[in-house]
């Protein structure tokens, strides 16, 4: 017991850096699968919606072609615009808001959900097309 409180910060900061460096792993549990830009790319040409889930004026700064915007805040009152029976892939500007975003639609009962690695930065490193 001695050792415990003498060593309390010592002990409380390896618990949180535990938890930290398992805080990816649960982010990406939630959202489930996860795609490249080249994935994704194929999705696409197989029919799939791109879904972008961040503020409308960055949307309007940029964003896939063709993709939808609906913010994070309005993803679950407004799942239902999207159509039924198609891949969603997911897209934010680096991916973490993606995969809560995929994680919520997942839930809603949305069975073919894609989280974008790396969000539309990625998209743009790979030299993909933007529209401003």
């Amino acid at each position: 017991m001695k050792f415990i409180t003498e060593n309390i910060f010592l002990i409380v900061t390896a618990l949180v850096s535990g938890v930290m460096l398992l805080l990816p792993l649960i982010n990406r549990q939630m959202a489930g699968a996860s795609v490249g830009s080249l994935e994704a790319t194929r999705l696409i040409n197989s029919g799939a919606i791109v879904l972008d889930v961040r503020k409308p004026d960055e949307f309007a700064r940029g964003h896939v072609v063709g993709s939808r915007n609906i913010p994070m805040v309005d993803i679950d009152k407004r799942a239902g615009e999207l159509p039924a029976g198609k891949a969603l892939i997911v897209v934010c500007a680096n991916g973490s808001t993606a995969a809560r975003a995929a994680g919520s639609l997942r839930k809603a009962g949305r069975a073919e959900v894609f989280c974008m690695d790396g969000g539309l930065a990625s998209w743009q490193q790979a030299g993909l097309p933007v529209v401003k």
